[in-house]
């Protein structure tokens, strides 16, 4: 058995190689009931964790936190233990109109607009998902039939920067379709520990709203963005299903 890891607290004991990376903790209980034989594993800071099974195959799902920091130390120590395929599930804000409300984004390619990614290496290295596993997930939301979308999105460390109108416009006329904040960390630390990874994220903010109260509405279960939360568990479930099965 291996060093029990510093921040998730687990070890390679485990023996899981699949996991969902949630950012809220609270996401943990809204997994659980999709999970055969689930059971709590651990909790320490914005770290809580559980181990269950879908369709056979072992799966593990750890709450990241916010924010491509906290995300990064979350794959490196899943990595230690032997973890090697990750789906992040989160949520995000619309910069386009055709991104409705509880509409998925299955992430393409993020926009290393974050501090957590740089630390690792250049910020000409791309952050893109594994190709294989961004396939999977493309499969999983067609074969259940929810709205998704595939594209770019914007990884940032802030909800409040000044001038976030502005930033957001410059990013919507290039195309991206929205803006997290973990997914460019979770691509590159990823790639570079050799861990197939992808992010689905669930549209909380309509085109143009205003991120932190529309937040606050999804965090309260007071809108439709909750269905698409559970449209993207069950997404990354399959892709997960499918690629480790």
């Amino acid at each position: 058995m291996g060093a029990l890891q510093a921040h998730l607290c687990l070890d390679d004991s485990l023996s899981i190689r699949a996991a969902l990376l949630p950012g809220d903790p609270a996401r943990i209980d809204r997994i659980k009931p999709f999970l055969q034989n689930a059971r709590e594993l651990a909790c320490n800071r914005e770290f809580r964790s559980v181990a269950g099974e879908y369709k056979g195959v072992p799966v593990l799902a750890v709450s990241t936190g916010i924010g491509g920091a906290s995300a990064g130390i979350a794959v490196e120590e899943l990595h230690n233990i032997g973890v090697d395929t990750m789906i992040r599930i989160g949520s995000c804000g619309s910069l386009q109109p055709q991104v409705k409300l509880g509409d998925l984004i299955l992430v393409s390619g993020a926009v290393r607009d974050d501090g957590a990614s740089k630390t690792y290496i250049d910020a000409v290295y791309p952050a893109v998902p594994d190709f294989a596993l961004l396939t999977s997930c493309v499969n999983a939301a067609k074969a259940r039939g929810y709205a998704y979308h595939v594209g770019v999105a914007r990884s940032h460390d802030s909800f409040y920067t000044d001038g976030q109108e502005a930033i957001s416009a410059y990013w919507a006329a290039r195309g991206v379709l929205g803006c997290d904040m973990e997914s460019a960390a979770l691509f590159v630390i990823g790639a570079l520990r050799g861990v197939r990874t992808a992010a689905i994220l669930n549209n909380v903010v309509e085109c143009g709203q205003d991120t932190a109260q529309s937040i606050g509405d999804y965090a309260g279960g007071e809108n439709l963005a909750m269905r698409g939360e559970e449209n993207e568990i069950l997404t990354a479930l399959d892709a997960l299903a499918e690629s480790c099965g």
